[in-house]
This record gives structure tokens, C-alpha cells and sequence, in this order.
């Protein structure tokens, strides 16, 4: 008892080593950005080169890191997570990432691309749901949204990294292409490395533990395997309020990070250089908004008034593309509304509330499945943007802003009260338990 206070008292504040592992761990939301907008920066370079059509462009789209391949690792990541360990994917998904981006970097031919991203995207995809559920399980109660903050930080941070790289290798054209993947190649390698020293998940362990220990094959049977996910009400709800809230609007963000540069060249007529430079400012706003509003406040206030204000703010700035012609005035209006609202909205909440809404047991089979089913769906929609946009950008400006209002109704509605509350009492107030169990539970699991 006297040792399970101590642990109590001392996560109340989050310990140097505990934001050392959690950097650590975020950087699958840097490589994961990285990738996708390395790839995005040098679309219209690729498709120059290998002399893409619309329907090629879509699928290498469709296939990247931004969305089905990296869908699939997650579904297989997650289930990993939950059946040995959380840090068990860290020992080979980042030199698979680093396989892929190799065959990106001496792409000679369309299909090496393909294979490339393919790849990247398996990776990044199974390396997200241990990250996050990782990041989550580590963390106090009073700086789980904090620490989730850092890790959008970084999902934002290497964007910013990327453009301006490829900012400043815009005058060798594919070549700086080539050179922005070494980078992330680097990165990789190098985090692949400090992640030999992060520990498992403590909840984790204790979880297995005390499954370990029941004699009951039920329910032993039942965990072993992704019916216990969908066995209960609450897990059902949570499901499908994350993927339509996140999913969504997901639709929309991985238009905008993947296609945006292409965008602005091709009905804007923007040079390589400021498109690269617009999308680079988007992401640094929102780096901003992350360390100025989300981080500080997620933990203190009513989550739910963040979410609106953010979504509003986004609805205002697709509707901008909507009433009026894109030029580099507008592109500018809309990536200060939109980079600023990116900071609190949708995705550092789903990471968030995907972390919180689910037991231990199947938390990261929780996310990977869910991180799938939004990463395909983005893949199937990523074939018909080059198409909708060649058609009209105003159709397909219209089309996402009624995406950004559906989404931000939804997380309005159906935004959990999790903030202030450790890991164990939301996971038994889900399961309908008394309050004196709350708090029996909560002094007694190795958590907060």
C-alpha cells in the first residue's frame, strides 16, 4: 500500500524521464508527417518525371503513408501492441520505415515509388497506436492531454522541417526530393536507436498480470482476440464517435497536407517554391496554437468549448475557397484560420480521447483499428481529388467545408468529460462501476 501511494503521489507531476520517453515516442507523429509531406512537396515533381496521370497521382496517394498502407499497419501495429507489449513494434518498424524510404530515395521507375511508400506507410501506420497508446499509459492524469500535446507538436514540427527543406532544395528539383527522404531516413535511424531505452507500459503489464492470474478461459479467450472490442456497448460508442469525428475531417486535413502544394500549383499557379512556403506556415501556426492553447489549457478546461471554437474557425476557412478565387490572398487567409484551428481540433483530441476511452487491454488494438478504417477511407478518397479538382475547386472546396461542419458537430455532441481523470476511473465509470470502486480501483493499479 505504502508503494502504490508513493507511485500515486509522485505521478501527480510528470518526472523529467517521463517527457523523455514520451519525446521519444512522438517522433512517429514526426516521421509519419514527414513522410507524407515530403511526398506531397514533390507530387507535381513526381508526376512530371514519370509522367503521371490523374488516376496514377491518386493511387500513389491512395497507397502512401497518408493513407491505406499505413491504414493496414495499423490495424496489424495495434493488435501487436496489445498481445506482446507495447514497445515490442519499436524493435523492427522503423528500419522498415527506413527500408521504404531507401527505395524512395533511388526510385528510377514509377513501380520503386510505389514500393517505396508502400512500405513507409506499413510502417508508420503500426509505429502510430504503440506511440500513442504508449505516450498515453506513461503519462500522470493531469498531463496526459499535455503530453498528447507534444506529440502534435512534433506531428507538426516535422512538416515544418520538411518544407523548409524542401524550401531550400527547390532549385534542384527531384533531386532535393531525394535529399528531404535522407533526412527522414536520418531520423529514423537515429530514433530507431533511443528507443532501445524506453520501458513497457507498466498498466500494460499489470494488465497481463492480473489476466494472467483469473482462471477464467472466457474471458482470457475473449481478449486474445478483436471480438472483445466490439463485445461492448461502450467500446462500440466510442468506435464510432472517434472514427466519424476524426475520420471525417481526416478526409479533409489529408487533402489538405497531401494535395496542397499540388493544389496551389495547378489552379492557383503558384510557383513550387511559395507553395512549399504557404504549407510550411500552415503547419508552424498550428505548432503554435498546440503549445499556446491546447497543451496548457486541455487538462484544465471544458474540452468540449476547445473543440467548437476550433471547428468554427475551420469552417470559416475552407468557406473562403468556396465564395472566392484562389489566389495567394486567400490561400494565405486559410492557412492562418486553419493552421491555428489545427492546433486544438480534431487530431490531437482523437489521439487523446482514442487513449482514453478504451481498457488497457485492447487500447492499441482500439486505435489501430480505428486509425485503419480512417487511413483507408482517406486512401479511397485520395483516388477522386486530382479527378474533383481538375473538375472544379470550388465543388471540392464546398464538399470539405461540409465535412469540417459534420465533424465538429459530432465531437461537439459527443465529446467525452475524460480531462482531470486517470486512466482507471474512466475506464471503470465506462463499465457502469460505483464510485467507491473508482477510487478502491485507482489506489490499487499502478497508475496515477
Amino acid at each position: 500500500m505504502m508503494e502504490a501511494s508513493a507511485r500515486i503521489k509522485h505521478d501527480e507531476v510528470a518526472t523529467r524521464q517521463q517527457w523523455k520517453w514520451t519525446a521519444v515516442a512522438s517522433m512517429a507523429n514526426y516521421i509519419d508527417a514527414g513522410s507524407i509531406v515530403a511526398g506531397g512537396s514533390g507530387l507535381s515533381l513526381w508526376a512530371a518525371h514519370f509522367h503521371m496521370s490523374n488516376g496514377l497521382i491518386g493511387m500513389l496517394g491512395a497507397f502512401s503513408s497518408n493513407a491505406i498502407s499505413a491504414g493496414v499497419g495499423a490495424l496489424i501495429g495495434g493488435r501487436i501492441c496489445d498481445v506482446y507489449g507495447r514497445k515490442k513494434i519499436y524493435a523492427w518498424d522503423l528500419l522498415v520505415y527506413a527500408f521504404g524510404i531507401l527505395w524512395i530515395i533511388f526510385a528510377v521507375k514509377m513501380w520503386m515509388l510505389f514500393v517505396g511508400y508502400v512500405l513507409v506507410g506499413l510502417a508508420v501506420g503500426a509505429d502510430v497506436p504503440a506511440s500513442w497508446t504508449l505516450i498515453a499509459e506513461l503519462a500522470p492524469k493531469h498531463s496526459r492531454g499535455k503530453m498528447s500535446g507534444f506529440a502534435q507538436v512534433l506531428w507538426n514540427l516535422g512538416p515544418v522541417i520538411t518544407l523548409l527543406l524542401a524550401l531550400a532544395l527547390s532549385r534542384l528539383g527531384l533531386l532535393g526530393i531525394r535529399l528531404l527522404f535522407v533526412h527522414l531516413l536520418v531520423i529514423a535511424i537515429v530514433t530507431w536507436a533511443m528507443r532501445r531505452g524506453v520501458v513497457e507500459s507498466e498498466r500494460w503489464k499489470a494488465a497481463v498480470e492480473r489476466e494472467r492470474q483469473s482462471n477464467s478461459k472466457l474471458v482470457q479467450g475473449k481478449r486474445s482476440g478483436m471480438q472483445e472490442l466490439f463485445a461492448s456497448r461502450a467500446n462500440v460508442g466510442a468506435l464510432v464517435f472517434c472514427i466519424l469525428m476524426y475520420g471525417i475531417w481526416n478526409l479533409v486535413a489529408g487533402t489538405n497536407g497531401f494535395f496542397l502544394p499540388f493544389i496551389l500549383r495547378t489552379v492557383g499557379s503558384e510557383t513550387q517554391a511559395t507553395s512549399v512556403e504557404l504549407q510550411c506556415f500552415n503547419f508552424l501556426l498550428t505548432v503554435l496554437a498546440t503549445i499556446i492553447v491546447f497543451m496548457p489549457l486541455n487538462d484544465r478546461v471544458n474540452r468540449r468549448g476547445l473543440f467548437a471554437i476550433s471547428s468554427v474557425l475551420q469552417v470559416i476557412a475552407f468557406l473562403l475557397f468556396v465564395f472566392f478565387h484562389l489566389n495567394t490572398t486567400i490561400a494565405l487567409a486559410n492557412i492562418i484560420l486553419y493552421g491555428v484551428a489545427f492546433g486544438f481540433g480534431q487530431q490531437p483530441f482523437f489521439q487523446l480521447w482514442s487513449g482514453e476511452l478504451f481498457p488497457t487491454r485492447m487500447r492499441s488494438t482500439a486505435q489501430g483499428f480505428m486509425f485503419a478504417v480512417v487511413r483507408i477511407g482517406l486512401g479511397l478518397w485520395s483516388f477522386f481529388v486530382p479527378i474533383l479538382t481538375a473538375a472544379g475547386f470550388h465543388r471540392l472546396a464546398l464538399v470539405l467545408t461540409c465535412m469540417l461542419a459534420v465533424s465538429g458537430l459530432i465531437g461537439v455532441i459527443f465529446a467525452p468529460h475524460t480531462e482531470g481523470k486517470s486512466l482507471e476511473e474512466i475506464e471503470l465509470e465506462r463499465a457502469g462501476r460505483s464510485h467507491h470502486a473508482i477510487s478502491q480501483g485507482a489506489s490499487v493499479h499502478s497508475g496515477d
